[in-house]
């Protein structure tokens, strides 16, 4: 299996390569009200407007409401239907391994407030004996945290779903 592997807070975690569109320096982050700490704002990436999300806060690695650093990295990863931004300090590393090195990540450690489990598992690397946290990125955020990213709320329609018919205006 092939990760993006990158920084949190002191650990390492990894998505899936698959999921992952692109990864760029941060672009210009635009604030939007309303929204939980860890979604630091929107961007436009070449043309396309994504919500940028800090993992760090999102899993209570550091402290809440931290601006975006001045040099960061976003990854955006495409869900069903929405693309994020992930926001990461250091430059992600791509890694190959067998899957047999990939085990279930132990039921503790999952996030006890949250229905669906967004740790796919615990990648064990041969030789040092580090570890991968890898993220199941279409679980990572709640159903109610989906509908409150920027732009959601007003418009819930996912991206492979056909549009509304027109409304005949009343006379």
């Amino acid at each position: 299996v092939q990760l993006i592997v990158f920084r949190l807070g002191d650990e390492e975690y990894g998505i899936r390569i698959e999921q992952v569109k692109e990864v760029t320096i941060t672009p210009e982050v635009v604030k939007m009200p309303k929204t939980p700490p860890f979604i630091k704002g929107i961007a436009n990436l070449r043309g396309d407007i994504i919500t940028i999300v800090d993992l760090e806060e999102r899993f209570q690695l550091r402290p809440a409401g931290r601006p975006v650093p001045e040099m960061s990295y976003t990854l955006a990863v495409e869900a069903p239907d929405y693309t994020l931004g992930l926001l990461v300090r250091e430059v992600p590393r791509p890694l190959t391994l067998p899957v047999s090195l990939i085990e279930p990540a132990p039921e503790f450690v999952q996030d006890s407030g949250q229905k669906e489990k967004y740790l796919e598992g615990i990648a064990k690397l041969p030789g040092d004996g580090g570890v991968i946290i890898v993220l199941d990125m279409p679980k990572l955020l709640t159903p109610a945290e989906i509908m409150r990213l920027p732009g959601r709320a007003a418009d819930a329609t996912p991206k492979n779903a056909p549009a509304a018919p027109p409304v005949a205006p009343t006379p």
